[in-house]
């Protein structure tokens, strides 16, 4: 029966191949998108892991075997255009010092490596802006294995053990190999890579959104013709053939297909890799090699789907398989029972939980905590799905005036359940799309990315911080020199130098400097004095600070006296031009190099919004791949249905139905239960949001913007714009010869 099938797959006809190709190419693309989205999560560890010889010397940091000489190592954050440089400043100690990854060896003092994208922004800079901060000569470029993506801006400068062995180094004997989602619980090195607690929660749901509507696809393109190959299987049955040989025959038909389909998809993955890498949706883009496949990857997938198909084939013939006369002595299948509301409130039920007994405290524990509501709410909806569709069509019979609607409602009545399944998928996507859109909604209006003016932009703030070893951190220096000043003031584009200075009564309780009120005039990024005053206390972490009102309190100080006191910070206004910061921040680096980078108002308030904005392009995929799974799975959907009505439609045709009546029942039948089902899908996904950001985040949900609004109408009008679009073959496949029983 095995050979007998593949003939009636490979070799039956106009029919059989038109059903193979199209079933095939829904699977591939099903299949490029699921292999996609694999891929998509190997990459974010594998980029992840790239960062971990970063980590050398933090805090629980694991490592390779120590070497004899240590190493003097000294990792900073350097910017440049509003572009975070990774630059670790090392000197070897001896022979077997060890070597970080992407160089064949150290560089010596007056020598530095840098990475591909970092040597050709030093090639296109000029000189004074960026260059001037690295003593020597580049010698090398760093290999990609020690890059996280292909534009990391890294530079790895060779100096002295004399040099460093004051200037805020560390000794250490080997490189780390924990990459910052392994960090168990301890502060990354810089806040480099991206963080498991909240990451690893995001991609789960991620994965359970971009499946589902996948599945569905697969399983939606698996069951085109359907009725017709009840119809023939149950032909067989009549002339002798047992249920087993049709289910042989049936899972061949449908495994040929999938696997057809699976290797096509796999091609699909392949094609799109180079186009999907480039997409930042960690902050960064990816290498094309990062978005490979694990071997538990590729058996999930070349064995599942193909099962899958299998499974949904015998499934669809339980009416054959209990009798030959079961396809055509049909009867109305029972009406779907309020219970299947159950599952929706259980997953909602479940999230519910967590905000009155409070979120786990690891990861993992926050994974089963939120995963699990959120799978239960998905399944619940596609389970309700038809219970809504039936209440829906009865709705639509209590107000029909046409025949139309009419005929619409009755069909939608009778068999709710192939109406819902035609619209599952996009009820799915919407359900994703607007609980991605309430979480990140609401992160963002409690604390994502503040908004930066010109001025923000164009001021910079070098806050000291010494950590010598041997030695007691301190926050301050003695004073600033006036040749230091005067360099400052001299460079081009430098507006106002002004200095904040240490409060001489401030404490533990009280860490605020103090400036001029004469000073703050001058610059305006970082707020104004109050009437009458002329001394404020700020904040210590002037250009991070959040401050709710940009009016500083008065300082009881006398103005005569802020001279004599240590220094916090240096702060330079310029003019706003990109060459200006550039050359005020090489100065300062040159002078204060073991203060770090000095930070523009605006450099810190992106970096406060760098997880938000990871955890939005990850948003944003979701939302583009679920939308068009979901259209997919419509246009497969609705075209299997014309196709299966072929002889109903003509019956009705000669019965004098006009084919316009017949569009506007196709329309309906669609259009109900899609519209129906979608604002359930969004009102559960907002309430599932509402849910998720009180347990985890303790914050309210907060309103979606326009942009929502204009991307789920966009998905509705798409939809029926699908539907409209295959309204046309209505005429051929209505037409009077259809009506023969075959």
């Amino acid at each position: 029966m095995i050979g007998f099938g593949l003939r009636l797959s490979l070799r039956g006809g106009r029919e059989a191949a038109t059903r193979l190709v199209l079933i095939s190419t829904a699977v591939a693309l099903g299949v490029g998108l699921l292999l996609s989205t694999l891929a998509g999560i190997n990459a974010v560890n594998t980029q992840n892991g790239r960062y971990a010889w970063l980590e050398s010397g933090a805090a629980g940091a694991r490592a390779n075997p120590p070497h004899s000489d240590p190493v003097w190592w000294r990792l900073s954050a350097d910017r440049f255009g509003g572009k975070l440089i990774g630059r670790v400043d090392v000197a070897a100690t001896g022979a077997d010092s060890p070597v970080l990854p992407g160089i064949a060896r150290l560089p010596k003092g007056g020598q530095y490596y840098a990475s591909p994208a970092m040597s050709r922004l030093l090639a296109a800079t000029p000189r004074d802006q960026l260059a001037a901060r690295y003593p020597g000569r580049q010698i090398g470029t760093i290999g990609d294995a020690a890059l996280p993506a292909p534009n990391s801006l890294i530079i790895v400068v060779g100096r002295t053990p004399e040099q460093l062995a004051h200037a805020g180094a560390r000794l250490i004997t080997s490189i780390s190999t924990t990459s910052p989602s392994s960090c168990d619980g301890q502060d990354c090195a810089l806040g480099v890579g991206i963080n498991a607690r909240g990451i690893d929660l995001v991609l789960s749901i991620v994965i359970a959104a971009l499946l589902f509507p996948v599945l569905i696809f697969i399983a939606t393109a698996t069951r085109l013709s359907a009725a017709r190959r009840e119809q023939r299987f149950a032909a067989m049955r009549l002339v002798g053939a047992t249920p087993r040989q049709v289910t042989v025959i049936s899972a061949v038909e449908s495994t040929v297909a999938a696997v057809i389909g699976v290797l096509a998809g796999f091609g699909v993955f392949f094609a799109v890799r180079p186009v999907l890498a480039p997409i930042p949706f960690t902050g960064v883009p990816f290498f094309v090699d990062d978005l490979s496949l694990n071997l538990p990857d590729v058996l999930l997938v070349a064995l599942g789907v193909p099962v899958g198909a299998a499974v949904a084939a015998r499934l669809a013939l339980r009416r054959v398989s209990i009798s030959p006369l079961g396809v055509t002595r049909r009867v109305t299948p029972a009406q779907p029972a309020a219970w299947r509301v159950i599952p929706v409130l259980l997953g909602l039920g479940e999230l519910a939980y967590f905000v009155a007994a409070g979120r786990p405290a690891s990861t993992g524990g926050q994974i089963l905590a939120f995963l699990p509501g959120i799978l239960v709410t998905m399944a619940g909806l596609v389970i309700a799905g038809p219970w809504l569709t039936m209440h829906g069509a009865r709705l639509l019979a209590g107000r029909a005036s046409r025949p139309a609607a009419l005929i619409a409602a009755r069909r939608l009545s009778d068999n709710p359940h192939t109406a819902f399944r035609a619209v599952s998928g996009l009820v799915l996507a919407l359900f994703v799309t607007s609980v991605a859109t309430g979480v990140i909604t609401t992160i963002t209006a409690y604390g994502g990315g503040a908004r930066t003016t010109p001025a923000d932009r164009g001021t910079l703030v070098n806050d000291f911080f010494r950590d010598n070893p041997g030695e007691a951190p301190t926050t301050t220096v003695a004073s600033v020199p006036p040749e230091v000043l005067d360099r400052l003031r001299a460079t081009a584009g430098v507006d106002a130098v002004v200095l904040v200075h240490q409060n001489p009564v401030a404490g533990r309780t009280d860490p605020r400097g103090l400036i001029t009120c004469a000073d703050l005039r001058r610059v305006p990024a970082l707020g104004r004095c109050g009437p009458g005053a002329h001394a404020a206390l700020v904040e210590p972490d002037l250009a991070g600070s959040r401050f709710a009102s940009p009016v500083w309190p008065a300082a009881p100080v006398a103005v005569s006296r802020l001279h004599t006191m240590p220094v916090l910070s240096l702060i330079v206004a310029t003019d706003g031009s990109a060459a200006a910061v550039e050359r005020a921040r090489t100065a300062l680096e040159l002078a204060y190099p073991q203060a770090g980078s000095a930070a523009t108002v605006a450099d810190w308030q992106a970096r406060d919004g760098k997880q938000t904005a990871a955890y939005q392009q990850l948003a944003n995929v979701v939302i583009i791949a679920s939308l068009p799974i979901a259209g997919c799975t419509l246009a497969v959907s609705v075209v299997a249905g014309l196709n299966e009505r072929r002889r109903p439609f003509a019956l009705l045709r000669l019965t004098g139905v006009p084919l316009r009546t017949l569009r506007r029942v196709v329309l309906l039948e669609s259009a109900v239960p899609l519209l129906l089902a979608a604002a359930v899908a969004v009102a559960t996904g907002f309430a599932a949001a509402a849910l998720f950001v009180r347990s985890q985040l303790s914050e309210t949900l907060q309103p979606p913007d326009i942009a929502f609004c204009a991307v789920v109408a966009a998905g509705l009008f798409a939809s029926l714009s699908i539907i409209v679009s295959t309204l046309p073959v209505l005429r051929r496949i209505s037409a009077p010869e259809a009506a023969r029983v075959e």
